[in-house]
């Protein structure tokens, strides 16, 4: 089931609300209950088996929970010291958690690569990946590395462990969403009408970036992305990748806009995962902006036990970014696209980390902005590509190594026929609407009127648009 689906719209949610505030209304536990089922019918709405697979994970990091709160009491388990079993329960956890996504996500293409050097062939498995799979398992290893750290108390209850890692709004494309988060919420929660309307607010914000923006740019970055990229001119080269670039944004960020929006509709605060990525300055600031989930959890659970930036050596930085961006590639896919995808962005944060060049560009908006938006449309060429040949004939297109033209009756297509469709994404990339609801002016009548007016024309529109349409996947549903 996807949020932009009359199923989820028509049925799903408004009976989920009327159970939650009616129903089971000032009755926290039968909430929970209501919100954890409702999660799992959720997720097994398109994958019935699958949802085994995530309670398989829940399980097991339930379990380590209550091996930490046992050893915390100083308990002997199985003749161990408490210690010493912690230790030993902490590391059959994190290897069961990254068995799991290593089976299903990266089986396959370990033996299509063992293949190659091999003198003979071993049977490629045809396994299918469980949507949102690396979203559920760094969840779930994101609360064991925390217990196991002491910086939240283990939860014994394993319906608790089990909503907190099956939460429908983020369960299968993020944000990742840290326990510590919503610790408090999981058992404290009150109906709160502002919450409740800004969360409705937020959600139709997310349904608009990804019906009206995202699906319908998709079209440009397809046209381009589908076809022969050596027959594509320098500038349609470079227009479908800005095509894609604005997809990917409002695709993802639309799915986060209406996770967040769901969660506050519901009593759930998450963190937000994007800040207007496209108006930074620098390498470095993009990905302080872009998934900031993701990012944060790299940075917290990798980059930092590695020793950081405070390292003495500048050779042992640079390993730490190279660790980090090789996984953080990985994470996105099993292609090698993907990888040199994460290796790109290893070479541009190592070389403004090293030389300070990111802060010193970070000091000249408009060529500091240029500088990111071509790296990252670069980046997304490699992301968007179904393999390194094409990835690479792409790209050549891009500089007119490939005998092409500069410009071709394509760009005048992929413009003007989409035209009303990047006047709005690109407007939607700088935060106006941010800034003017920050305004003192912000909570005048009319202001409040015109901003419920906005959100019921999105909401219309989205809904008309989603009634030509059946299918509307988000990008990052596949990792």
């Amino acid at each position: 089931m996807v949020f932009p689906s009359f199923v989820f719209l028509q049925f799903f949610l408004p009976a989920l609300i009327i159970l939650y505030y009616v129903v089971f209304r000032n009755n926290i536990k039968r909430q929970n209950i209501l919100l954890l089922f409702a999660s799992l019918f959720f997720y097994s709405w398109g994958e019935p088996t699958f949802v085994f697979v995530m309670l398989a994970c829940i399980i097991v990091n339930w379990w380590f929970g209550v091996i930490c709160a046992a050893t915390d009491r100083n308990e002997t388990i199985c003749g161990m010291k408490s210690v010493k079993f912690r230790k030993l329960a902490f590391s059959l956890t994190v290897i069961a958690d990254l068995g799991l996504l290593a089976y299903y996500k990266y089986a396959a293409f370990v033996i299509a690569n063992i293949n190659r050097v091999l003198p003979f062939e071993l049977s490629v498995p045809s396994i299918a990946l469980p949507i949102g799979i690396s979203f559920f398992t760094f969840q779930a290893l994101s609360y064991t590395f925390d217990v196991f750290r002491g910086r939240v108390k283990p939860q014994e209850k394993l319906s608790y462990v089990a909503l907190y890692i099956s939460l429908f709004p983020q369960l299968v494309a993020g944000p990742i969403v840290r326990y510590s988060t919503i610790e408090h919420e999981l058992d404290n929660r009150k109906f709160n009408w502002d919450d409740f309307s800004q969360g409705v607010g937020r959600f139709i914000i997310g349904l608009g970036k990804k019906v009206i923006i995202a699906n319908i740019i998709a079209e440009a970055a397809n046209y381009t992305f589908n076809n022969d990229p050596a027959s594509l001119s320098v500038a349609a080269a470079w227009v479908g990748a800005g095509a894609y670039a604005l997809q990917i944004y409002f695709d993802f960020s639309g799915y986060s806009d209406m996770a967040i929006g769901l969660g506050k509709m519901f009593g759930f605060h998450f963190l937000e995962n994007f800040n207007y990525p496209y108006i930074s300055r620098s390498i470095s600031e993009f990905w302080r902006r872009w998934h900031i989930s993701l990012s944060s959890w790299f940075r917290d659970y990798v980059y930092f036990p590695l020793g950081g930036s405070r390292v003495k050596s500048k050779g042992r930085l640079v390993f730490n970014l190279f660790v980090v961006w090789v996984l953080t590639g990985f994470w996105h896919g099993a292609s090698w696209t993907f990888v040199g995808w994460g290796l790109m962005f290893f070479f541009l944060i190592a070389f403004e980390k090293i030389t300070g060049f990111g802060k010193l560009i970070e000091r000249i908006p408009v060529i500091g902005n240029m500088y990111m938006l071509i790296c990252v449309m670069l980046g997304w060429t490699l992301f968007r590509s179904t393999g390194g040949a094409s990835a690479m004939s792409y790209l050549l297109s891009m500089f007119g190594l490939n005998n092409n033209p500069f410009v071709n009756d394509d760009v005048y297509m992929l413009i003007f026929e989409y035209s009303f469709t990047w006047v709005i994404g690109i407007i939607a990339c700088f935060p106006i609407a941010k800034k003017l609801a920050s305004t003192r002016f912000s909570d005048m009548p009319v202001m409040v009127f015109l901003k419920w007016s906005y959100s019921a024309v999105v909401l219309i529109l989205s809904l008309v648009l989603l009634s030509g349409s059946n299918f509307n996947p988000f990008i990052y549903f596949n990792f």
